[in-house]
């Protein structure tokens, strides 16, 4: 790793498409939904910090899972972005790592905050009488401090394996630094990193995923026990989308990282990057919030009360 960062042996970012020439239309499009990601995302955080309606546990979650969302598409947009206009832009050893880092960390925290809103939601059905006394304040920044700490080692363990391979001088990077891709163009034996990264990853990404499993089936249990249909169509709408988005993140995530590299495919990584690094962050808040009555009441008085100076 040492040597890497002396040497410095630079890549090559092509981006999201092959060949020289530049894509006007779709960088507008990416553009776009970046916009929508970054003011959908960012309209959260502002209302769920500044309404004192909206200061629960399920809200508190959305808001930092709303951060992360704009964090997480800001490490690779941009430089998606610049290479749709100018491909073959190069990048350093130091910047393609760095992307790197933050973009495992981002997701992992997104998988962990998606795993404490599951846990939330599993409480509020199945034991609502106590729904207080389990989701205090203080555990939920536990679990919200937990799924920061626990991503940054994941990526760092990660980072510090990766960037020990050799690696050639000006290497074409596809789409954007991630680890498979790394892993793709080391020179070197990386059969032990291999292992190391897939033991580990497997651990840490299953985590989430299994608790997310094992909430639902404690809220399945619960639904299933409610005589009423009203009652059970309450309980399953205050679920249905956080299980759209634990569906398109995992299943994404799951079909890149966890094949065999013999396996590896330019394309379907590439469009499936896509999908959980910029479809799905964009999609969380309309998925989430604005299906929401209270978000919309929020937004709706936080819009009122913008407009009402000016009117003045």
């Amino acid at each position: 790793a040492l040597a890497n960062l002396t040497s410095a042996p630079g890549f090559l970012l092509l981006g999201l498409m092959d060949g020289p020439d530049a894509h006007p239309l779709l960088f507008l499009l990416f553009l776009g939904v970046y916009l929508l990601n970054a003011l959908g995302n960012l309209s959260m955080v502002v209302v769920v910090s500044s309404d004192a309606a909206l200061h629960y546990p399920m809200y508190y979650f959305l808001g930092h899972l709303s951060l992360v969302a704009v964090c997480f598409t800001t490490v690779t947009v941009p430089r998606l972005l610049i290479s749709l206009l100018h491909p073959g832009q190069a990048i350093s050893f130091q910047g393609c790592f760095a992307q790197m880092y933050f973009f495992v960390a981002l997701g992992i925290t997104e998988s962990y905050l998606l795993a404490a809103m599951s846990y939330d939601r599993a409480v509020a059905v199945c034991r609502p009488l106590h729904y207080g006394a389990h989701m205090t304040p203080g555990r939920c920044a536990a679990l919200v401090g937990a799924s920061w700490a626990v991503a940054h080692l994941h990526s760092l363990l990660h980072t510090l394996v990766i960037s020990a391979l050799s690696f050639p001088a000006c290497a074409p990077v596809r789409h954007f630094c991630d680890m498979t891709v790394m892993l793709s163009l080391a020179t070197s034996d990386i059969s032990a990193a291999e292992t190391a990264i897939f033991s580990e990853g497997l651990t840490v990404v299953l985590t989430p995923l299994l608790l997310v499993s094992l909430s639902y089936v404690c809220i399945l249990v619960a639904v299933l026990g409610v005589r009423s249909a009203g009652g059970r169509r309450r309980a399953f709408s205050t679920c249905g989308a956080h299980l759209v988005v634990v569906s398109l993140f995992f299943g994404s995530v799951l079909s890149v990282y966890f094949r065999p590299l013999s396996a590896y495919s330019a394309h379907y990584d590439r469009l499936a990057s896509i999908v959980y690094a910029v479809v799905t962050p964009t999609l969380n808040p309309f998925i989430y919030s604005l299906r929401n009555k209270e978000v919309k009441a929020a937004l709706k008085k936080g819009f009122r009360c913008r407009a009402a100076p000016q009117e003045l």
